[in-house]
């Protein structure tokens, strides 16, 4: 089909809710590495990566090659039956992630992962409450769209009464109005204010991004989570560390982002990166916590654990191991955090670049000084890389921040294209608006 006929079928068949990017949206055709090609034959350098997902390129042959041989021999069996693909990746987690974690559940979605770490913690704790942070983005169920404090991305009208939201550590747009380090982290604080005066004074779970996906790639003082962490223990909660945008290397240098700060979760969730595209999710926890599951209920995950899809992130990771491991998305992180802040001094428009590694944020105002928030300046933007071939996502709470995720592939050369895009782009923007 051509471009018209798939917007034609997807207006007649597909929810109207469907969000799709670009005043004239593109159906893409095919991937390899780097780049995707539109149905036209147009080709895009992909620094968006399927929304933080497509971690080791398109097409990537290693993955390719592990999904078509486990297809050849069982695509599905569910939890049911126990597979070698699913305690395999099972046991590579447990070597990968930080501290104790050791014992994984495996689901289809970032939300399912989500969900299931809220009810480990509630199970294990016996408390209900949990504390999110504002701007939080946790997926699409009731529950987890109760976590997420953004209110675009809260449909339907029942939520949970047990999730209470504390400030953000929104450094660029401050709620307390502090500016960073004088204040002491003050926002840090909010977590215990909130647990006093909006809860039963014990909680499940302080639960939080380590950097903040959907809310705009809001990146916290590196005192932030040893401080909220500790409050959170002392009212009876756990923390749980949602890993599924920050996850499998994205950030640079550890393979988790909540590893900068030298924090050890005791629940993780993570999904997106871990299988380079294919459908997986994984809520993994310690031995103690785990135990607490047994004898609370029946559950089963129809394709949680899937042989295709385990054996798809075992090729993954390995692909990291061997091609983009920390140390090579750090380098190229820093080469591209270095281009946009270049970017930043040459045009107003840009207020902010934050993030780290592979995983970059420009927040896009009218002014410096009043911090107006850009959205249309970031439609814009989108327009002129579009049709320079260049491929980004964007978001935040004001829709004015462009998030920035290339596979963890990226190249120096690949970087030095899209910061070129960026530029002549932000030229056209700019000029517009003056």
């Amino acid at each position: 089909m051509n471009t018209q006929e798939i917007l034609d079928k997807q207006r007649q068949y597909l929810w109207p809710n469907h969000l799709l990017y670009y005043t004239d949206p593109m159906p893409l055709d095919h991937g390899e590495g780097m780049y995707v090609w539109d149905v036209a034959g147009k080709k895009y350098l992909d620094f968006f990566g399927g929304i933080l997902t497509t971690s080791v390129g398109h097409n990537n042959p290693k993955v390719v090659d592990a999904i078509c041989r486990q297809a050849g021999k069982l695509i599905h069996s569910s939890t049911l039956y126990p597979h070698e693909n699913h305690v395999k990746l099972a046991e590579k987690l447990a070597e990968i992630t930080p501290g104790d974690l050791e014992t994984s559940y495996f689901t289809n979605s970032g939300s399912e992962a989500n969900e299931n770490a809220i009810i480990l913690a509630q199970t294990y704790t016996d408390n209900r409450e949990i504390v999110a942070l504002r701007h939080a983005y946790a997926g699409r169920t009731t529950l987890t769209m109760s976590v997420t404090a953004h209110a675009p991305w809260r449909m339907g009208k029942t939520f949970s009464p047990d999730i209470k939201h504390a400030i953000n550590p929104y450094c660029y747009r401050c709620p307390l109005k502090m500016t960073y380090p004088e204040c002491g982290v003050a926002c840090a604080q909010d977590v215990e204010d909130v647990i006093r005066t909006t809860t039963s004074g014990k909680i499940a779970a302080f639960m939080a991004e380590p950097i903040q996906g959907v809310g705009g790639f809001i990146t916290p003082p590196d005192e932030y989570f040893g401080i909220v962490t500790e409050i959170a223990k002392s009212y009876g909660g756990i923390f749980i560390c949602d890993e599924v945008q920050t996850g499998f290397g994205r950030t640079g240098t550890h393979w988790f982002g909540i590893q900068h700060w030298d924090v050890e979760p005791d629940i993780m969730t993570m999904a997106k990166g871990i299988a380079n595209g294919m459908p997986m999710a994984n809520t993994i926890t310690t031995q103690e916590i785990a135990q607490a599951m047994k004898g609370a209920g029946l559950t089963i995950s129809t394709f949680g654990g899937n042989p295709v899809s385990s054996a798809a992130s075992l090729a993954t990771i390995e692909v990291m191991e061997e091609e983009a491991d920390g140390a090579h998305v750090q380098a190229v992180g820093d080469y591209f955090r270095a281009g946009l802040e270049r970017l930043w001094e040459k045009y107003p428009l840009i207020g902010d670049v934050r993030g780290k590694g592979l995983m970059q944020g420009i927040e896009m105002v009218m002014d410096r000084e009043s911090k107006e928030p850009a959205p249309q300046a970031v439609n814009h933007l989108f327009e002129e890389t579009k049709a320079r071939g260049l491929l980004i996502g964007k978001g935040g709470l004001y829709g004015n921040v462009v998030r920035i995720s290339p596979p963890l592939i990226a190249t120096r050369e690949h970087v030095d294209e899209a910061l070129d895009i960026l530029d002549r782009s932000f030229a056209e923007v700019h000029e517009s608006v003056g």
